[in-house]
């Protein structure tokens, strides 16, 4: 049963007029007057009586007045209730992240939206690329974040950012007098190789950008590998190998002792994702904090971020 018909057959009851009725709710008398009739159709009953002189219910508009008043107010406070909902939003929200995006993106992320939402709960589970996306496709978690784009037909990736990869080196001579002509991605191939775990983002981009250089991945002298990047650094600081990491984490004052290296390429500039199940509703808790983040990681103008 439409609303609007109901709407209608209500207001002519109070006004014992179409035409009033048609100047009350602002529109045409024969739009009012076909509100009614159609609804006449739908339940087989005449509602208005209409005489020369007057117009009166009949018994069945009786009868339904008194429900189509209680379905309108019905509906005006589902609108008041979610409008109220909106404003005072509470509840909880699982969020699977990998290490990049908590770096360049969360703490802010998550110190504005706490302001906005203080009554929103966000549990942050820190995992790599990969473990990310298999949070969000067994519902272990509503949204996640990653550093790449997995080939997974139950989740929605949406780029929320770019992340540049740099290739890190202790600061001895054997890799300053790279310095200037920079360093010759072959040499990977001869180097001893610090790397991030194989689910990470970090590591999948790399190996696509070795790849497409000409390097076979699976050359490389991987001698230690971690999901930590301060003890990758740590290892590069102790001259155990060489790294490639996100440009991001080399960014702390410590990590002046250390060389970095971008090969002048655009492909070592990777995407960052938000993603959802593609099957699942989110909470109306997980549909804020989405939609937050992804305005909140939008490019900004002016003197916006």
């Amino acid at each position: 049963m439409d609303l609007a018909k109901l709407e209608a057959f209500v207001c002519v009851m109070e006004c014992r007029s179409f035409s009033q009725a048609a100047a009350r709710m602002y529109m045409s008398q024969p739009t009012v007057s076909a509100h009614v009739a159609a609804l006449e159709r739908e339940l087989g009953v005449k509602l208005i009586i209409r005489t020369t002189k007057e117009i009166y219910p009949s018994e069945a508009g009786n009868i339904l007045y008194d429900y189509a008043l209680r379905m309108l107010k019905l509906r005006r406070d589902a609108v008041e209730a979610i409008r109220n909902y909106a404003c005072d939003m509470s509840g909880y929200v699982t969020v699977a992240a990998s290490s990049i995006p908590v770096r360049e993106f969360l703490p802010g992320l998550l110190k504005s939206f706490h302001a906005r939402y203080p009554k929103i709960e966000v549990e942050l589970h820190e995992v790599d690329s990969k473990a990310a996306v298999a949070e969000v496709m067994e519902r272990e978690a509503e949204v996640g974040f990653c550093g790449t784009r997995l080939r997974v037909a139950k989740c929605i990736f949406e780029e929320i950012g770019e992340d540049k990869l740099v290739m890190i080196a202790p600061d001895v001579p054997k890799y300053r007098k790279y310095k200037k002509a920079g360093f010759p991605v072959r040499q990977l191939e001869k180097e001893h190789f610090i790397s991030r775990e194989k689910g990470s983002g970090t590591r999948r981009e790399m190996e696509a950008f070795l790849k497409e250089m000409g390097v076979d991945a699976a050359k490389l002298q991987i001698v230690a590998q971690s999901d930590s990047n301060e003890r990758i650094k740590e290892w590069v600081r102790e001259g155990k190998g060489v790294a490639v990491l996100s440009q991001s984490v080399m960014e702390d004052p410590l990590d002046k002792d250390l060389l970095s290296f971008d090969f002048n390429s655009t492909r070592l500039r990777r995407k960052l994702f938000i993603l959802r199940h593609k099957a699942s509703d989110l909470s109306p808790a997980a549909q804020t904090f989405y939609a937050y983040s992804k305005a909140f990681c939008a490019p900004k103008t002016g003197n916006g971020r």
